[in-house]
């Protein structure tokens, strides 16, 4: 039997075992996808709800000492920012969020004001808290709106031209692309959930077909054939890669549906073209070689199933790593790292999201480099089918 012709029966093998058990693999196809427009619904649905409760919304601040500048305190109401006496214990209330954002007027304000000098206005909040991030802005922005009319209005009293104290007029141009622009959400949630999805989507089949079989002894005749052990490893990789492949091809469509059924700017954001998508499938092959013979390695060395879902914790990790180190410390994009597996997967998605050009070299490197470390995965993978002693159970 050639070694082509054996791969190809065990991969058939182990797929029609698994479509035999169709509850197991409706889980393993669709758990994912159809987890991702709820997600993205959800995500949606509560960006609507943060705009109209938080940026729009009136808002009630806390004022101490409101009797000190009851003008400031008319122009915050012409705003949405009405003032409302504070609590007995105003650290306490923002602690525990009772209250957002508070404002103290310092006792010497008046007094400052007439005399022309900064009156001091003290904005209180805890920065650790996200949900008071707009209210403080919204307070923050609004005393500075308040502040610049008030100096602008002292120097026209004194003839001199508001314009003086100006010296610079600063304008920005931002050089981002509209489809840049479009994909900062798209660059924080997709190269993550994708990179799983490919190293871990045929996790199961794997473990079922390496562990789970040798746990049942059905894998010892399967090891006595004579058939090449090389063969029988290709086999079980192949069918979990299938299985793979689909998952993440359901994930992405899963992807595109959902930000069409999302609507607005979250739908814009994370709108995907088939073409990116095409692109997106192939920067995943590699992850998804890495992961299923990784897996199959893994579930090699392990007696028993249970053993082997014990590594699922640490491997689930890895995809994570490089977009939580990436966010604690942004590096510019260079060439080695399209060689170090799941960074090389995190950048090669920014740039197709962001519509960047790919050289041929960073596709030389990228594949190279991804498919060198499968082959030396599967290399020993075989080495360890190769083993005696893994045709004798436990």
């Amino acid at each position: 039997m050639s070694l082509l012709r054996t791969v190809w029966t065990v991969m058939v093998k182990e797929l029609r075992d698994l479509s035999r058990d169709r509850r197991t693999l409706a889980l393993s196809l669709l758990l994912a996808p159809l987890l991702y427009p709820v997600l993205i619904l959800g995500m949606s649905k509560l960006s609507e709800m943060r705009v109209r409760t938080q940026l729009e919304a009136p808002l009630q601040v806390p004022v101490v000492g409101a009797g000190h500048a009851p003008t400031l305190v008319a122009f915050l109401s012409s705003v949405n920012l009405h003032a409302v006496d504070p609590p007995e214990d105003l650290a306490a209330a923002i602690q525990s969020q009772q209250v957002d954002v508070a404002l103290r007027i310092s006792e010497g304000f008046a007094e400052n004001w007439r005399a022309g000098h900064p009156a001091l206005v003290e904005i209180v909040y805890d920065s650790t808290r996200r949900d008071a991030d707009i209210p403080s802005a919204r307070l923050r922005s609004a005393l500075e709106a308040y502040s610049g009319q008030v100096g602008a209005l002292r120097l026209v009293a004194r003839g001199i031209d508001a314009q003086v104290v100006r010296p610079l007029d600063i304008a920005r141009q931002d050089l981002a692309t509209a489809e840049a622009k479009r994909g900062v959400l798209l660059s924080v949630l997709l190269p993550v959930l994708l990179t799983l999805t490919s190293f871990l989507g045929g996790a199961y089949l794997v473990m079922d077909t390496t562990a789970g079989e040798r746990e049942r002894q059905s894998l010892e005749p399967l090891l006595v054939t004579p058939a090449s052990r090389s063969a029988i490893v290709s086999g079980k990789i192949a069918a979990a890669c299938v299985i793979g492949l689909l998952t993440l091809l359901l994930t992405l469509l899963a992807f595109k549906v959902s930000a069409s059924l999302a609507g607005g700017s979250i739908g814009q954001m994370l709108k995907l073209g088939i073409g990116a998508m095409a692109q997106m499938l192939l920067v995943m092959l590699p992850m998804l070689f890495i992961g299923t013979t990784l897996l199959t390695l893994l579930s090699a060395s392990a007696k028993s199933l249970k053993e082997a879902q014990s590594h699922m914790t640490w491997l689930m990790l890895l995809p994570m790593l490089p977009g939580y180190a990436l966010m604690v410390y942004p590096i510019k994009s260079a060439l080695w790292q399209f060689a170090v597996p799941f960074l090389a997967q995190n950048q090669m998605l920014i740039k197709l999201i962001r519509q960047e050009p790919i050289s041929a070299q960073t596709w030389a490197v990228y594949l190279g480099a991804g498919l060198a470390l499968s082959l030396l995965l599967w290399a020993a993978t075989v080495y360890r089918y190769n083993q005696e002693r893994l045709a004798i159970s436990g």
